[in-house]
């Protein structure tokens, strides 16, 4: 494996490999396939007579085959279009660029299973339409309730046709997997097996309104894009997150009732997707009932690792298992693929673990201090501040020998403001080598030097009994107040080798752009109100950087 460091580019790099991306996609889409049946809009009437369609890919030979299915609001028929030199990729790949090449089938809708992969191997592939989307009758609320009772009937349907054993199991990347989560949770007697890619389980916390920060960049675009689909279906999700700032009924009912859920599931929830699905897929792990279930994770880009061999050999050992009853030893594999890495290309280790975050996990308390750096107790009573609109405190620390950081970090702050009565704090966690920031994958296709980072306004600081934060109240700070707020860090597996530090950077706004060229598009949050942020270290306040280390036995 190599070891050269993948350096963060600056803006204008950043800038070049976006407009490369744009010109020519890191994608190959390949013809059709041949021996495959295609059955076009296939209606399907479901409990309250709405008719909804699908397109059915099957293999020509007569005969019963177990099903992989897909529901969604995309467009079934959303597929790369024919030229005359091949086939055009898809427009939103030109804008989210995949830093690995990879290719699926012109069959391939958007985010869902490739027809020309699974059909030769004795598969069925449904890609279907939900209500109010495509081709589908009614009016398509995004996440809403319905949702769920329509993927049950459409799994149902599939379950009793001739072409079909009876056994149907649900694929599909990010709005894909949150329509499985709907599906599941509903118990649908001939579902067999779910594998859910990258998707969210809590729209407020997860994606909306992290930490209680409004997200201004992705919920805008896509709620827009998706309204074009069907000009007559409700889109009014920016409206209501700007009117709802507080957690309440109406958030709750867009929730997935993961804990619903008892079906075997493989779920990928990756480093590279935060701020997006990684929280909420993680979550879905912990939370489900499913008695087998699986963790896949990577820190790769989101399409390119869902498409690619080693993702679509562990969905295919899943799926012969559960959906054909394969002895492939599928109930033997421990059920965390865990995936380290020390720069966005360089994997360090790729082995199975029993439990998540990994049953030897040291965590240990980095306590900061007031001269940025960390100590292994609080030292006298500091503060040190920043502007809330142009400032960030930073703190180092340096590996004097080769680390694993494996898991969530949480992050205690002991803060005050001034000149605002609130503040949206932003803690993000990067690595240097010899002193220059080392480029991992996040979301949307972005190359930046995050490992991960943690969102929480402060007035959002309330605990529960529980331990979670409730979000259904705002509490805002009283001049000389001093507050005590827990961000919480999303999880990252990085390897730091020795002399590799480890810098905190805590702040009042998002860490980038964003425009499409040289920043994190569409990613953008909610900037703070001007003012200043003082942070207290020291015994009086205890200030501290909770941090999960991998003994260094498990260091390749």
């Amino acid at each position: 494996m190599s070891r050269q460091t993948a350096l963060a580019k600056g803006p204008l790099g950043r800038a070049k490999t976006r407009l490369k991306n744009i010109v020519r996609p890191n994608v190959t889409v390949t013809p059709p396939p041949e021996g495959v049946m295609v059955d076009r809009d296939v209606a399907v009437t479901v409990r309250d007579g709405a008719v909804l369609r699908a397109n059915v890919y099957r293999p020509a030979d007569d005969g019963a085959y177990p099903v992989i299915m897909s529901a969604h609001p995309y467009g079934k028929d959303y597929l790369p279009k024919p030229t005359r030199k091949g086939y055009r990729p898809f427009p939103n790949l030109r804008i989210l660029p995949q830093s690995q090449p990879f290719s699926f089938s012109a069959w391939t809708g958007w985010e869902a299973p490739d027809p020309a992969y699974w059909v030769p191997r004795g598969y069925v592939v449904v890609n279907a339409d939900l209500r109010g989307w495509g081709t589908s009758e009614g009016t398509g609320v995004l996440l809403g309730p319905q949702e769920g009772e329509d993927y049950h009937d459409l799994i149902e349907w599939a379950g009793v046709q001739p072409w079909s054993t009876g056994m149907v199991g649900l694929s599909g990347v990010s709005y894909l997997a949150l329509s499985q989560w709907a599906a599941a949770a509903t118990h649908p007697p001939h579902l067999a097996a779910i594998s859910p890619w990258e998707g969210f389980t809590d729209f407020y916390r997860d994606v909306a309104m992290p930490g209680g920060v409004r997200e201004d960049g992705l919920l805008i675009v896509w709620t827009k894009g998706t309204a074009h689909t069907r000009k007559d279906s409700d889109v009014d999700l920016r409206r209501q997150q700007i009117t709802r700032p507080v957690y309440d009924e109406w958030w709750a009912a867009r929730d997935r009732e993961i804990e619903k859920i008892d079906v075997p599931a493989l779920i990928c929830a990756s480093f590279s997707d935060h701020n997006l699905h990684t929280r909420g897929s993680f979550e879905g792990f912990r939370r489900i009932a499913s008695r087998q279930k699986w963790l896949y994770t990577h820190r790769g880009p989101k399409w390119a690792v869902y498409y690619g061999d080693e993702a679509l050999a562990e969905q295919t050992r899943f799926f012969d298992h559960f959906l054909k009853g394969q002895d492939n030893g599928q109930g033997d594999v421990p059920p965390v693929r865990l995936e380290v890495r020390e720069d966005a290309d360089t994997v360090t280790s790729v082995r199975r673990e029993q439990q998540w975050p990994p049953a030897r996990t040291q965590w240990q308390a980095w306590y900061l201090q007031p001269d940025g750096g960390f100590g292994d107790a609080p030292m006298s009573p500091a503060t040190v501040s920043f502007h809330t609109r142009r400032g960030s405190v930073r703190f180092t620390h340096r590996f004097q020998e080769d680390t694993e950081i494996v898991g969530p970090m949480t992050l205690r702050l002991s803060l005050e403001v001034e000149g605002t009565d609130d503040v949206c704090v932003f803690a993000g966690v990067r690595k240097l080598r010899r002193g220059k920031p080392v480029a991992f994958e996040n979301a949307f296709g972005f190359r930046g030097s995050l490992i991960t980072d943690g969102i929480r306004r402060a007035s959002h600081r309330r605990v529960d009994e529980s331990g979670r934060h409730p979000e259904d109240v705002t509490e805002l700070l009283s001049p000389g107040q001093v507050v005590s707020v827990r961000i919480e860090l999303l999880p990252s597996a990085t390897l730091f080798r020795a002399g590799d530090e480890l810098q905190l950077q805590i702040q009042g706004r998002w860490f980038y752009a964003r425009n499409p060229f040289t920043g994190q598009f569409p990613s953008y949050f909610e900037k703070s109100r001007p003012g200043r942020c003082v942070v207290h270290v020291g015994a009086d306040h205890p200030t501290v950087l909770e941090v999960p280390v991998q003994p260094p036995t498990t260091v390749t």
